[in-house]
């Protein structure tokens, strides 16, 4: 765990919030909107994962990505936060949650823990996903725009991985790295999407 986390962890200890709760999730993201600008280097100190696209999936990760088809996306995201959904050829499908705003996030975050494997947040816990039941499910509904494939040949250097305790922490750090557009367009274009579900 990197130095940002521990220290929002324990002011979020010290300030009596408990985990996993719409005042947990709300505390976090005023916590985040306050910080100007994220070291990724420094939130990249976990082991290198060296593990298949299956073994990873369910679990929420960060890495710097390279996109083989860049110069034909309008935008993309150099640094994601992804929630692996499973192995696709020549790498993985998964839930960019970058491509939300930070509300959208928050609501899109409270359906996934609802599908984890096990209430205890910690190594062991999963979600437990696939692209049929994301569609299927309308407490899900804002998937569609996070939906991507990754191959793993473009992603640049180790994959480092969030634990159940510090989703909610991950989730509204200030963390993308947006490549040929800004936020509010990624946002824009998200919204659309979810729209025409």
């Amino acid at each position: 765990m990197s130095n940002l986390f521990k220290t929002l962890e324990l002011a979020a200890f010290r300030s009596g919030i408990t985990p996993r709760t719409a005042q947990s999730r709300d505390w976090f993201r005023k916590k985040a909107q306050a910080i100007r600008g994220v070291n990724r280097e420094a939130l990249m100190k976990e082991e290198e994962l060296k593990k298949s696209s299956s073994e990873i999936a369910g679990h929420m990760y960060m890495f710097f990505y390279d996109p083989k088809t860049k110069d034909q996306l309008p935008y993309y995201d150099k640094f994601p936060l992804v929630i692996v959904v499973g192995p696709a050829q020549g790498g993985f499908y998964g839930l960019n949650l970058h491509y939300l705003p930070q509300t959208l996030r928050a609501k899109f975050l409270d359906g996934l823990l609802d599908i984890t494997n096990n209430k205890k947040y910690d190594d062991s816990t999963k979600f437990k996903l696939s692209y049929s039941f994301l569609k299927r499910s309308s407490k899900l509904k804002y998937f569609a725009p996070c939906f991507k494939h990754y191959l793993t040949d473009h992603v640049r250097g180790k994959f480092a991985k969030v634990s159940a305790p510090e989703y909610e922490i991950a989730v509204f750090l200030p963390t993308a790295d947006w490549a040929k557009g800004n936020p509010n367009k990624v946002y824009a274009d998200s919204r659309k999407v979810i729209s025409g579900i």
